[in-house]
């Protein structure tokens, strides 16, 4: 009979360990809220200078060229990009990459709801990666850079070229702030204010190359254009977009909320920094797993491997012989079990992906928080098994 082991007796500080909405940034509290411009028009003098400071802030630590337009939208990273490829795409075949749930939600969109003909799939299993030599750049590319629900990701962008005929669109909302974006080789990006600072929901960000911006200047695409997803008037890009003009009403209590996240990021050292913080927090987490018998990365290729969407799968053997309806339930036990106890929120493995956990490492989550959690992990799956495996 297995017995489990010790419960540890030091508790993290913050138990918020959500891919999303994620952990505040470190020392924030309701008084970060204080200035914001409630009960006034989005469109005031100081309302306005708001949002157009989220802009220029987002441009700044992540170092977006200056001929980038950059929009505040509505509807999370799914609003910003699905307003983009309602927006782009049919001028040109298209290539999407898909190796988890957004990456196929993306192809649901543009093979079941704008039915575009010419569309090649590359896809790829959780835990792994399409073959990236085949993806045709005379073609519209869509892809993740990080796979939020699987823990994979793309190693770099040098199979991107930079004379390509067709556009790059890039959804990055759990990479953003937490890797390095290669600006020259995207042309659509998106990311949501909730992921790597912590932001509030509802919000989406929107950037777009002079590719993107000449793309929608010459072309207009056949289906009908929701009022939310309308980036041209008059047959051109509407600049006020870009300008801290919003589509729809944005709430300001999210809008300082985010500006907050923006000072912290600044105030720490900017992308580099915030790049560092997820590298030494995914460290703790590749340090405990190099050291696990029951544990392991769902990414099998380190140079693959998240480090903000930590996916892990369970190899104990006992588990591996149990059928997959029985691998669910455990799982769902063990994260269960942690978040009974205050320990972690939120760290179930996504419903889509094999059994396992999920653990978000983006800037705003301490590394002494992830320290002192990897041993509540042993004990948690040593008291589960025990549990189901005793007479």
């Amino acid at each position: 009979m297995t017995q489990p082991i010790t419960k540890p007796g030091t508790r993290p500080a913050s138990p918020l360990f959500s891919s999303g909405p994620c952990a505040k940034r470190p020392g924030w509290s309701l008084d970060a809220l204080a200035d914001a411009n409630i009960g006034q028009s989005h469109r005031a003098k100081g309302p306005k200078a708001k949002l157009q400071r989220v802009i220029e802030d987002s441009r700044a630590i992540l170092g977006i060229p200056e001929e980038y337009r950059i929009g505040i939208v509505p509807g999370s990273d799914t609003g910003a990009f699905e307003m983009a490829m309602w927006s782009v795409l049919g001028a040109r075949p298209i290539d999407i990459l898909a190796w988890e749930s957004f990456g196929q939600g993306w192809v649901t969109d543009v093979v079941d709801h704008l039915k575009i003909d010419d569309v090649r799939v590359l896809d790829a299993e959780y835990g792994a990666l399409p073959d990236l030599d085949a993806v045709d750049f005379a073609r519209d590319v869509v892809f993740t850079w990080n796979g939020t629900t699987s823990g994979v990701r793309v190693p770099n962008a040098n199979w991107i070229p930079e004379d390509r005929a067709g556009l790059t669109l890039c959804d990055a909302t759990s990479a953003a702030f937490a890797m390095e974006l290669p600006w020259s080789k995207l042309d659509i990006v998106t990311w949501s204010w909730q992921k790597v600072l912590g932001g509030e929901a509802q919000h989406g960000m929107l950037v777009l190359s002079p590719r993107a911006v000449e793309r929608l200047d010459s072309y207009e695409p056949p289906w009908p254009m929701p009022k939310i997803f309308r980036l041209t008037k008059g047959g051109k890009l509407n600049e006020d977009i870009f300008r801290g003009s919003t589509i729809n009403t944005p709430s300001m209590i999210c809008v300082e909320d985010h500006l907050d996240a923006l000072d912290w990021s600044r105030d720490i050292g900017g992308i580099d920094a915030l790049i560092g913080r997820s590298n030494e927090n995914f460290g703790v987490i590749d340090t405990w797993i190099s050291q696990s018998g029951w544990a392991a990365f769902l990414a099998d290729d380190p140079a693959l491997r998240s480090t903000t969407s930590v996916c892990l799968k369970i190899v104990d053997e006992w588990f591996t012989a149990l059928s997959l309806d029985e691998q669910a339930a455990i799982a769902k036990a063990v994260a269960g079990l942690l978040d009974t106890e205050g320990v972690a929120y939120d760290i179930g493995g996504y419903r889509d992906a094999p059994p396992g956990l999920r653990i978000w490492a983006g800037a705003t989550v301490e590394k002494s928080d992830l320290a002192t959690l990897m041993p509540w992990l042993d004990w948690a799956f040593e008291t589960v098994k025990a549990g189901r495996t005793q007479p």
